[in-house]
């Protein structure tokens, strides 16, 4: 028969374990997230209530671009992120410095770093990911099998293989953008031809340039477009108006994250490129 102390000794070690686990397993309340993508998946899983603040790259849905910014994910504020007092930060992979980074876990803060590379298979990881350290797994499930059959409605749709180039300008010169970027690869996915290809990352590009590229399709995001003046503006920039794209009336403009951010709208973003090279 076992003794009553070690019964009793058994009963305040078994109450601890489970507190600790409760305390490991609590939801998180407070979430910071840095990368529009991550943020567009959070509220995409439904949990866009959690995030008390966001970074400039968070441009969709509206609500995200209503929270407080903690700044640009690629040069994380450390002070801006601390004031929001999170108890978890999501954060891109591209997310930086490592220094301010480095800082944040310094300062034990919950941090988890999402995968964020410009493939299908980094998006539906992603989802994943962030629906595990949001602990809302089944809903994670939902999301990538909802986006796995919107690509795959979107692929069955016929290409038109054209030259195509997508246009940034951040407040400095125009940039296009080349291979191994999410613009690129959503390129590929519609069957359309980087003209910039050749390049790596977001190249400066002159009128000449673009002349010389001659591209079918241009595609410029939509804060770029409000930037230049409106697309009016825009055609008749030099290097712009002399494309084939500008002449067969194939200039659009697309939702920033849309073009840019490898989200949960991928289909979206497949089906807009095919119905605009037509």
């Amino acid at each position: 028969m076992m003794k009553p102390w070690l019964k009793r000794w058994r009963l305040v070690v078994s109450l601890v374990v489970a507190g600790v686990a409760g305390a490991v397993q609590a939801a998180p309340e407070r979430v910071v997230s840095l990368g529009g993508s991550v943020t567009e998946i959070v509220y995409a899983l439904g949990q866009g209530g959690l995030l008390v603040a966001d970074d400039d790259s968070s441009l969709y849905p509206e609500a995200a671009t209503q929270l407080p910014s903690v700044g640009y994910y690629r040069a994380v504020p450390v002070e801006g992120v601390v004031a929001q007092s999170p108890d978890l930060v999501l954060a891109s992979e591209n997310a930086g410095p490592p220094t301010a980074l480095a800082r944040l876990t310094g300062l034990g803060l919950s941090f988890k770093v999402i995968t964020d590379q410009p493939t299908l298979a980094s998006l539906y990881q992603r989802v994943e990911d962030v629906a595990q350290a949001l602990q809302v797994p089944t809903a994670g499930q939902a999301l990538a099998e909802k986006i796995r059959g919107e690509v795959a409605v979107a692929q069955q749709v016929p290409a038109t293989p054209l030259r195509a180039l997508v246009l940034v300008n951040r407040t400095g010169p125009w940039l296009a953008a080349g291979g191994n970027t999410t613009a690129g690869a959503i390129l590929e996915l519609a069957g359309l031809e980087n003209a910039m290809a050749s390049q790596q990352g977001y190249k400066p590009i002159a009128a000449e340039g673009m002349a010389m590229l001659a591209p079918e399709l241009i595609i410029v995001t939509q804060a770029s477009l409000r930037a230049s003046g409106g697309m009016e503006r825009f055609l008749s920039r030099a290097g712009i108006a002399s494309t084939p794209a500008a002449k067969n009336k194939r200039v659009v403009e697309m939702d920033d994250l849309l073009i840019q951010g490898m989200g949960p709208r991928v289909g979206l973003a497949i089906r807009q490129l095919k119905d605009a090279a037509r």
